[in-house]
């Protein structure tokens, strides 16, 4: 135990080619006899260090930092950590409506006679226009450019917007579209790993580098000792104005790396085999840190591979320390010397640098072991990203997924309609095609495409194929969408590109497109067999997320994989193979092309890395990143405070958070009647509650727009249009998977109005409850909101009505947007849930909060039913710190920071 008693104490001071360097030490925090810092997990130590240089800011005290630095593995850890962090990182599907809001929370200020130019970020944030194209265009050489010009039509208005705020806003970068995918970006860019700020004596002020970002993969940057992690819009916006997001002080699993990963094996597959693991290890919630002497074998972006899928294994974090070869990173990615140098002095000075050779183990909460040699070639899917399928075991499983009922990993498909072909006619060949034709495969940026090896490994396995006669069938949409130029040129570089292109998959786009939805049309001869057969076809891509109506409506199975494995199925043109027995296909004079004939080796492809990748390579694709998107740089817009609304907009609207805000905040009251819209099973995740990709004709918001005087074919995607209310409103809930069980006969975004017993669409539902003056709950199951980090899946309930929500359990981003938009989470009790309370969702809810009461740590709730038989029950209450009572007290946190700045 310690306490501070002054906090230049822990001051400490070098110097380096005749510059004086400043930073806080953690060796400071300990007292003779009592040496705790080097056993203390290394993402323990970023945050302990964030603290002691915070102290007395922020609200950030001396009892935090003891709770902190008293961090214990072997029993719970009692208190919260108030983080701030040093930057936040935006892409624009989820950025936009951070920038509405802070341009909102302006003109709410303005009317309340405040000034509005007191709202500005106060960390530094960099927004990537990264997630607004789509794969219109395939498999042409023009693809790129044709899909780059669809991409400005479509999103003019919002990119105007953007421009405006760039000009307006203080601490705000926007890096432009065609660019590149945030992640990537990030990692190879603007990440830092130490921050350095110029002080008024001259001296340098060192720490690390820390963000959030409105992407949950945000997490890739953890590959680089960079601690940070996915939050909705909602909590980026408070760490943008200067608010600490506060979270219980996290257990951290620690997962020990040993040997090195076999021949045969890539990042992607050690990326899905932690993802197995750690999911089967209910991590969610919890930092996990990487360590172990097999850390050496691996490169920063194989790690970044590993740290990139941290959502899908349910960790806030999959964090990596810095060491050798972060550094060796930084300058093969031509960062300055000099900073480089100071960072490695910094990290090692202050306990933050890790040796796996000769460094202690640190304690962690629980230690998992992986050995590195024993993984395989491996795919997830068809449904979720933890379903590991072993490549050898592919064929097998697919079948059993066919066969199997209709879930999270079955289909519920015939043994005939598993055998029964289907013929396409398409551009003058016939196909026989049979459930497992692939629709769809994408090289698509996230997840794998900053890796060099496994991007050099999908050209070399194109060249082979390529050189033996192969050809990809037709029917296979293509795309290679890199996640920067870097790749581009590397591939150039290695001479692969050309051998891409010949089998279709030609350069589409930098950004997210595949992974999010945004994977553009099939054929229409593609399209209308599949809808007149109900064809099970699948897709594989080389992403992190594969979740039903995720990829492309008609595409229900879906895999991840490999980028070289992605060309391998392209060839194949089916799932149902085994790759490493069957032919892959017939190539040239009528041969049989196997697995061995095109898969590289290992040396080869680390031969042309050693070539091909190089810092000058990196230093130029990076010398114009915020400039050298012309069509960008052309776009018109004024640099007045406050933005000037469209009426007739469908992209940008005033949002309407603050129509009954009053300057007072009024006490929140027990909350009477509230009607079920949804009651949900487990496993629904924020793609099934949010707006996501491509909106129909005949769904609330496509009656909208088309109300509006909008074509279909102008429609773009919910993601495009996330700055409109309007439009994300009536699409929330409104997946076309997602299963109410108020009306257990259809998929859809529908429900039952109650009053009525009437089955309608949940927004048209929403609204007739608002009409009568009833608010909304909604029941769910286990993981409820796990997935990305949506702000509009809290967003959009709220303004449907929903008040509560009440689920057996959460994911940790969705549960804290919803106490950030004034929606309070509750949690049923170990071993109860709806079912077994006996609860229908026709009946009204009475929840008993009351501020006059105290928030209390559990709430009673009253569920009546129409025969007059009451249902009582106590739930915990979800408010996991302090300051989420803050927010709900206030209707949320954008309600908040204006009373603050008012």
């Amino acid at each position: 135990m310690f306490l501070i008693t002054n906090k230049k104490s822990s001051n400490a001071f070098f110097e380096l080619n005749h510059q004086m360097y400043h930073y806080y030490s953690l060796a400071s925090l300990e007292t003779e006899g009592h040496s705790f810092v080097a056993k203390l997990p290394f993402s323990i130590r970023v945050l302990l260090e964030s603290l002691l240089r915070q102290l007395n800011h922020n609200g950030i005290t001396e009892e935090h930092i003891e709770q902190l630095a008293n961090w214990s593995a072997n029993q719970p850890n009692k208190g919260e950590v108030p983080f701030k962090p040093a930057r936040v990182i935006l892409q624009d599907f989820t950025g936009v409506p951070a920038i509405v809001d802070l341009a909102s929370l302006r003109k709410t200020i303005a009317d309340f006679g405040g000034d509005p130019t007191k709202i500005n970020p106060e960390v530094p944030v960099d927004l990537v226009v990264d997630h607004s194209v789509q794969v219109d265009v395939a498999g042409v050489k023009q693809a790129l450019q044709l899909n780059m010009k669809m991409e400005f039509q479509r999103n003019q208005e919002r990119y105007r917007f953007l421009s405006w705020a760039q000009k307006v806003f203080d601490n705000y970068r926007v890096v432009p579209p065609a660019t590149g995918i945030v992640h990537q970006v990030n990692i190879e860019y603007l990440a830092t790993v130490v921050t350095q700020k110029k002080q008024a004596d001259d001296t340098i002020l060192l720490y690390p580098d820390t963000l959030v970002g409105t992407d949950s993969h945000t997490t890739m940057v953890n590959a680089l000792g960079v601690l940070g992690w996915g939050v909705g819009g909602i909590e980026a916006e408070a760490s943008m104005l200067g608010e600490p997001s506060y979270f219980p002080i996290p257990d951290v699993v620690g997962v020990r790396f040993v040997n090195e990963l076999s021949q045969g094996a890539t990042a992607t597959d050690l990326a899905l085999k932690v993802t197995q693991v750690l999911r089967k290890q209910k991590v969610v919630g919890k930092f996990v840190e990487f360590f172990g002497s097999g850390l050496i074998s691996l490169s920063l972006a194989d790690r970044a591979t590993v740290a990139n899928m941290a959502p899908e294994y349910g960790a806030t974090c999959g964090f990596f320390p810095v060491d050798d070869e972060t550094i060796r990173y930084l300058r093969l990615t031509g960062r300055e010397e000099q900073n480089v140098a100071v960072a490695e002095r910094y990290l090692k000075e202050n306990q933050l640098f890790y040796d796996p050779k000769n460094d202690q183990e640190p304690n962690y909460t629980k230690v998992i072991e992986i050995d590195l040699s024993e993984i395989e070639a491996n795919l997830a899917g068809p449904k979720r990203p933890q379903d590991l399928v072993p490549l050898s075991e592919m064929k097998t499983a697919f079948e059993h997924a066919v066969k199997a009922p209709t879930g999270l990993q079955g289909f519920g498909l015939t043994e005939k309609q598993l055998t029964e072909n289907v013929t396409l006619e398409l551009e003058g060949e016939r196909h026989q095609l049979k459930p497992g034709a692939i629709a769809i495969a994408a090289i698509t940026s996230c997840t794998n495409t900053s890796n060099p090896f496994v991007m050099l490994s999908a050209g070399l396995v194109a060249k082979k194929a390529a050189l033996l006669g192969l050809n990809v069938p037709n029917y296979v949409k293509t795309s290679l969408a890199p996640g920067s130029k870097v790749v581009t040129a590397y591939l150039k570089k290695a001479g692969l590109l050309p051998y891409l292109e010949q089998l279709g998959f030609h350069l589409v786009g930098y950004g997210c497109t595949t992974c999010i939805g945004n994977s553009g049309a099939l054929k229409p001869e593609v399209e209308d067999v599949i809808k007149e057969n109900d064809l099970l076809t699948a897709g594989v891509l080389s992403g992190n997320r594969n979740f039903e109506g995720r990829i492309h409506p008609l595409v229900k199975a879906n895999y991840l994989a490999s980028p070289p494995l992605v060309v391998l199925y392209a060839l194949a043109g089916t799932v149902d193979i085994d790759v490493f027995n069957e032919p892959i296909g017939i190539g040239e004079n009528g041969i049989p092309i196997y697995f061995n004939d095109i898969w590289p080796s290992r040396d080869e492809i680390q031969a042309l890395i050693d070539e091909c990748v190089t810092p000058e390579l990196y230093q130029a694709e990076y010398a114009r990143v915020f400039s050298d998107n012309e069509e960008w740089n052309q776009i018109e817009t004024n640099d007045e405070p406050l933005y000037g609304w469209e009426e007739e907009s469908t992209y940008i609207a005033n949002p309407p958070y603050f129509t009954k805000m009053t300057k007072e905040r009024e006490p929140r009251r027990p909350l009477k009647r509230l009607a079920v819209l949804a009651k949900f099973g487990d496993s629904v995740t924020t793609d099934h509650i949010s707006p996501a990709g491509s909106i129909q004709k005949t769904s609330p918001a496509g009656q909208y727009l088309i109300d509006r005087g909008v074509e279909v074919r102008e429609f773009n995607s919910y993601g495009a249009r996330r700055g409109h209310h309007e439009v994300m409103m009536r699409g929330t809930l409104a997946n076309i998977r997602i299963r109410n069980q108020l009306v257990p006969e259809v998929e859809g975004g529908y429900t039952i109005f109650m009053p009525t017993n009437e089955r309608m669409a949940i927004y048209d539902a929403a609204m007739n409850y608002q009409k009568q003056g009833t608010k909304l709950v909604i029941l769910a199951g286990d993981d409820y909101g796990m997935g990305s980090s949506r702000d509009w899946a809290a967003k959009g309930v709220q303004l449907l009505g929903v008040e509560a929500v009440i689920a057996k359990s959460y994911e940790r981003i969705h549960r804290s947007n919803l106490v950030m938009m004034g929606v309070l989470p509750l949690q049923f009790k170990p071993g109860e849930d709806a079912d077994n309370l006996g609860l229908t969702g026709t009946e009204l809810f009475d929840i008993d909060i009351d501020e006059t009461k105290g928030i209390l740590d559990t709430v009673k709730v009253t569920a009546s039913k129409s025969n007059g038989e009451v249902i009582e029950f106590e739930t915990v209450l979800r408010f996991d710190s302090a300051v989420d009572i803050t927010y709900y007290q206030h209707g949320g946190i954008l309600p908040m920071v204006i009373r603050k700045k008012l």
